[in-house]
């Protein structure tokens, strides 16, 4: 068979499977539904509002379910799309529209979120405040894919559940809120990360909109100033360009970080740790190239400390110099500064048991509203630290006993709560979960 022969197959394989015309709704009808989405007024902004008020609430609450509920409300989307479909059809009146709405709508959604955080008794810092104040690549990558499943479900005959999910999925609500919530806190770092996420969003939905008018053959508006139309184009590149280099560069950061850190708690595991010493901390100077580790129980001798710095470059932690506070600083410290080294020690020990009690128990307010969404047969969720003692050779573990309350105890299927556990294990990050479901 021809090489001609296979190229001519594999398209028709693609035409077959892959194209959107079969599906292509009515383009008269698609350009008025987005059209109908791009203004804000009347009841589209007061869903708007109310819809950040409640994104709001459970960014202050640090509920998952209600945060996902308010970008289900949220009519935002609608300018954005607009002007991706503007720019792909060359309608500059329709741009114009919705890039005013759009303003308007990121104006009054800012100030909304603005007066709730002020007036709000509630000013701690949740996790998923924090999840919106720094976007990297993954944040362009998610932004797009999710603009391009929404222009494919809006442009033909099965809207099926896409836009719903292209809502939760690009976010758009919970970093204008917390962008806000840096207004309202003076907190500028804050409203400047989940601002630049909120504009992140808004550019790639409008990009795979643009493509997708431009590959699904929208017919263009007739003009006559084609010069126009072509500096509208090089603006809309340059926004793309200008708005992708700051994540990409926040994303390698980030991998970067996270390989320092996993490296180093490899370096503690292979070459410091062993039953009889425990690393309870370290701390990492960037400035200085110094790397501390805090260690309790049997002394690290000299010689196992030379063998450890011997093989940094193992660990790429060459470049760092290795400090460890253990007993053998005793020898040069006043009785008061080992009084106070011991109890140093002991605060760090305690705070890192607390802090894992604490993360459970706050886990369990999260995973609360999270199950409702999942499993809604499940009504309440209690997690909880315990120690398990072997009989036979007196090893203890830490589990996490797992209760789960449910009117259809006895209904739930054994491949249902093996999902459960799963999930449990995933969110808790530990393996070791003991689960009981009762009425």
């Amino acid at each position: 068979m021809e090489d001609s022969d296979i190229l001519r197959k594999l398209k028709l394989i693609g035409r077959k499977y892959f194209s959107l015309r079969g599906d292509k709704d009515d383009e008269k009808c698609v350009i008025e539904e987005i059209k109908k989405g791009i203004s804000f007024r009347g009841a589209n902004l007061w869903i708007l509002i109310l819809a950040i008020f409640v994104a709001s609430l459970g960014l202050n609450v640090n509920s998952t379910a209600v945060i996902i509920g308010a970008m289900l409300i949220s009519p935002i989307m609608g300018p954005i799309i607009g002007m991706g479909l503007a720019i792909g059809t060359l309608d500059f009146d329709l741009l114009k529209r919705a890039f005013q709405n759009y303003i308007i709508a990121t104006g009054i959604s800012i100030v909304t979120a603005t007066i709730y955080f002020i007036i709000t008794p509630f000013d701690e810092v949740q996790s998923e405040l924090l999840a919106r104040t720094y976007p990297t690549a993954y944040d362009v990558l998610i932004a797009f894919c999710g603009g391009a499943a929404g222009i494919v479900a809006t442009c033909t005959k099965q809207k099926s559940n896409v836009i719903p999910g292209v809502a939760i999925a690009t976010a758009l609500m919970p970093p204008l809120c917390t962008a806000g919530f840096g207004i309202a806190t003076g907190e500028i770092s804050y409203f400047l990360g989940a601002f630049y996420l909120y504009f992140i969003n808004s550019v790639f939905i409008c990009t795979a909109t643009f493509l997708g008018v431009k590959i699904m053959h929208f017919h263009k508006k007739n003009i006559v100033d084609k010069q126009r139309a072509l500096t509208i184009r090089r603006y809309f590149y340059v926004i793309i360009g200008i708005t992708i280099v700051p994540s990409i560069f926040m994303t390698i950061s980030i991998v970067n970080r996270s390989l320092v850190n996993t490296n180093i708690n490899l370096f503690i595991k292979e070459q410091l740790s062993s039953n009889a010493t425990k690393i309870i901390s370290y701390d990492l100077n960037k400035e200085t190239k110094t790397l501390r580790f805090i260690a309790v129980g049997k002394e690290i001798s000299t010689a196992q400390i030379e063998t450890a710095k011997s093989v940094l470059n193992k660990y790429k932690l060459e470049k760092y110099d290795i400090q460890i506070l253990q007993g053998t600083q005793y020898n040069n410290m006043t009785t008061t500064e080992r009084g106070w080294n011991d109890l140093n020690n002991q605060i760090i020990s305690l705070k890192a048991e607390l802090d894992k009690y604490r993360h459970i128990a706050n886990l369990s307010n999260t995973l609360s509203d999270e199950i409702k969404v999942l499993f809604p047969d499940i009504k309440t969720v209690s997690l909880s630290y315990s120690t398990q003692a072997n009989t036979i050779d007196t090893i203890q573990n830490k589990i996490i006993i797992a209760v789960l309350e449910s009117d259809k105890a006895n209904k739930i299927t054994k491949e249902e709560k093996t999902k459960i556990l799963q999930w449990l294990e995933t969110r808790t990050k530990e393996k070791i979960i003991k689960l009981y479901i009762t009425e």
